[in-house]
């Protein structure tokens, strides 16, 4: 057993193991269910690709969601079975030294992609569960690539740990804004930041962009830097609102009223409707005269049955806003064609659209 001192990354609120079981090749996938199953963290010692391929093994093994029943049900035993892998697999942990180096066979150099994620450390040992790292590893690449985005001039350089703009229909229909020249503008939730640069090379004069998380800040400065829009683009940390009024206040929440399991559900998920909630009843006093409100957002929760049909504009009547004009997109992205998804019926079906909302 391990039990020297070392910190814990981890992307939930899994506590750090207080013991650690050294482990290398011999390993199985059977062995390592086994053992992890009975609260074990497994600490590997061997190759890289070896440890690539127990994580794919014993992910196999695991009960796979049910596709029966009714898409609440299918989404239950969905999160469920995402709950359990999370679990399972992340007691697969690695160890990386001061420098983020780890020390297993023809691994990688991981260090620049672990500096991007976490920072510079002093910490003489740092444990990670081997999945989350190649989560990390691959965030480095598409940093190092960068993303196309359709009205975007350049690719957009997107950070580990913040919504991955892949799905372009939330993005066309802010081109569906319409003119936008000159107007001051907030993109509440920027993440990236995508939203904000399409504003401004649509000729919005200015955005003021928020987010709650440091990551999305960081990424979202660099964002800015790079499309040298820092004059007119500047980023807040903070929940909702910037000081004063818009002409135009841009939103996209997490479209899923459930509670996250870990930082990164935080874009998707928005427990009991928090943020959404939070946007329609502070809209009206940041809204400048004849400014408008952009929410965009799926209708994901109506088909799974996770929100009533018709509590969307509910809450624009309780929050005393009207909507003006609605603009609609079906699902272009992989999982709306994929038919062996669990939840492929209701995605198939699935719309986003944009409500432009002014004070009822």
């Amino acid at each position: 057993m391990s039990t020297l001192p070392f910190t814990w990354r981890s992307e939930s609120e899994t506590p750090a193991p207080e013991k650690l079981s050294p482990v290398d090749d011999a390993l199985n996938a059977d062995d390592a269910l086994r053992r992890v199953r009975k609260g074990e963290y497994l600490l590997y010692r061997g190759d890289f690709h070896n440890a690539r391929q127990l994580i794919g093994a014993m992910g196999r093994r695991l009960p796979s969601p049910r596709h029966s029943g009714t898409p609440l049900e299918a989404f239950r035993s969905e999160r469920k079975a995402r709950a359990i892998e999370h679990d399972t697999l992340g007691r697969i942990v690695v160890e990386l030294d001061a420098s983020y180096k780890l020390d297993l066979k023809r691994a990688p150099d991981v260090s620049v992609a672990c500096k991007q994620a976490w920072g510079k450390t002093t910490d003489e040992r740092t444990v990670v569960p081997f999945k989350t790292l190649l989560g990390i590893v691959g965030a480095a690449e598409w940093r190092k690539k960068g993303i196309d985005v359709p009205g975007l001039n350049k690719k957009l350089t997107p950070h580990y740990g913040v919504y991955l703009p892949t799905r372009t229909d939330y993005v066309e229909l802010v081109r569906r804004l319409g003119d936008v020249k000159g107007t001051k503008c907030f993109d509440i939730g920027t993440g990236t930041g995508v939203l904000a640069l399409l504003l401004l090379q649509k000729g919005a004069a200015s955005v003021v962009g928020t987010d709650i998380d440091p990551r999305a800040v960081a990424c979202a400065k660099e964002n800015a830097q790079f499309f040298k829009q820092t004059e007119h683009f500047t980023i807040e940390e903070r929940p909702l609102f910037p000081a004063g009024r818009a002409d135009i206040v841009v939103c996209n929440p997490p479209w899923v009223p459930e509670p996250p399991k870990n930082k990164i559900d935080r874009a998707v998920f928005d427990e009991d409707s928090q943020m959404l909630k939070g946007f329609l009843s502070g809209l009206n006093k940041h809204l400048a005269p004849k400014g408008r409100g952009a929410l965009i957002i799926s209708n994901l929760a109506e088909l799974l049955g996770l929100r009533e049909p018709g509590a969307l504009e509910a809450l624009f009547v309780e929050y005393g806003v009207k909507c003006i004009e609605t603009f609609e997109i079906g699902a272009k992205h992989g999982k709306a064609k994929d038919k062996s998804d669990p939840l492929h019926e209701a995605r198939s079906k699935e719309i986003t659209a944009m409500y432009l909302l002014q004070p009822a």
